[in-house]
């Protein structure tokens, strides 16, 4: 390619510094709200997709690392958190601190100077600490708390790390308390009002004990994000639980079909009559790639046309799968050379490009090579939709590419 469009990143991720909840949380939640504590790592464990860490006690042998505390809750900072400018073989699963981070995981300067080394304008960061969709609160035992931990996170998301010292070039990207879709929607209405145009969800919610997407439990959430133009963003992972085989799985098994939530997710929504009942909602697949999209929408399609009668969809979900697909829903990839070469059995109008920094899967400094590698056949225009201009229609970012705040909404 002559030229290949600068990158606006639909998923990459923060790692939230250590004063996000102590800075805005009241006095009387600071022994119980989130905070940084360093102490040795005493066992962690990633076997059948499930994420088990032991933190040792002050004078324990084992390395030590940066621990999020939160109530019971000791989750320590990890190498797959911020893993680029490490070799793939020298990647592990061990505990780390902020120190032994690259800084632009955290710090906002850095952050931009990384996307400058790796052709990227602006980017969309999913949160780390608070898991991809808020599950960290929404498992907590004080609502009370949780509601001001999510809000205390979409304060810092907005006002600091998307403030004026990102020069509009990292967009938001804010979480809501999931135990309750009231509470919900009057989050995602007041971020709405300040430019916010994105909002984190699971893919699976009955996997962290929430009703599903078939029954009317989401509804005013669903009505707010359909009134406000606000895209619910769903990552890989959000279900808390990550595809896998058996117990006894390697973490490579549950790597190699991570876009398996991401299927069973889209099938649930194309068949639960919301994108009838919403018809500005928009819905987005971070880090599921795309290649595995046509044949889903073709067996869609096949079972909506025969088995409608039988299936319980019929008084729903009242036009093709594959229709719906193309109105409302955009699969992300950072590397999917198949999906690229299938592009037309998926459409150039519901694919969007990410680079997935800091994580060990990133195709950071070379998200621009990788992209000119799988694109090199397609026409310019159509390049220059997938890299960036979905994103900017779908976010609503300025024609150059930029979050401009509320004085957007």
């Amino acid at each position: 390619m002559e030229s290949f469009p600068k990158i606006i990143s639909v998923d990459d991720h923060t790692v939230e510094p250590p004063n996000v909840w102590r800075d805005r949380l009241p006095t009387k939640f600071h022994d119980v709200g989130p905070r940084i504590v360093r102490a040795p790592l005493k066992e962690m464990t990633f076997v059948g997709g499930r994420f088990a860490p032991k933190m040792g006690a002050p004078g324990d042998d084992g390395p030590v690392a940066d621990w999020w505390v939160y109530e019971d809750l000791h989750r320590p900072l990890t190498r797959l958190d911020t893993a680029v400018g490490y070799s793939r073989d020298d990647i592990r699963l061990e505990g780390i601190t902020y120190e032994q981070m690259r800084p632009g995981s955290y710090s906002v300067p850095e952050r931009l100077a990384d996307m400058d080394v790796n052709h990227v304008q602006s980017a969309l960061c999913f949160p780390t600490f608070p898991r991809f969709c808020g599950q960290t609160f929404t498992e907590a035992r004080d609502r009370e708390l949780g509601l001001l931990g999510v809000r205390a996170y979409n304060d810092w998301m907005v006002e600091e790390w998307c403030g004026p010292q990102a020069h509009g070039r990292l967009i938001p990207l804010t979480l809501v308390p999931l135990w309750d879709a009231e509470l919900a929607a009057e989050e995602v209405r007041r971020n709405a009002a300040r430019g916010v145009r994105a909002v984190c969800f699971s893919e699976i919610p009955p996997h962290l004990g929430l009703p599903s997407v078939h029954t009317d439990a989401w509804d005013p959430f669903l009505r707010a994000c359909d009134e406000t133009g606000t895209v619910i963003a769903m990552h890989i992972g959000s279900s808390s639980r990550m595809p896998s085989t058996s117990a006894d799985a390697p973490p490579a098994v549950g790597s190699t079909i991570t876009f398996a939530n991401c299927c069973f997710s889209m099938t649930d929504w194309l068949m639960s009559g919301k994108f009838d009942r919403f018809p500005n909602l928009r819905i987005m697949y971070a880090e599921g790639q795309i290649g595995w999209i046509p044949y889903i929408l073709e067996r869609a399609d096949v079972v909506w046309e025969e088995n409608r009668g039988w299936g319980g969809v019929a008084d729903k979900v009242l036009r093709p799968p594959s229709e719906l697909f193309a109105e409302h829903v955009y699969g992300c990839f950072f590397d999917d050379a198949f999906g690229l070469r299938n592009l037309d059995a998926i459409g150039e109008g519901n694919v969007l490009y990410e680079t997935d920094y800091p994580h060990s899967d990133s195709t950071w400094p070379r998200s621009k090579e990788i992209g000119e590698e799988q694109m090199g056949h397609l026409a310019p225009g159509v390049v220059e939709r997938i890299v960036r201009g979905n994103a900017i229609d779908l976010l609503g970012l300025t024609p150059d590419g930029l979050w401009a705040g509320a004085g957007r909404a």
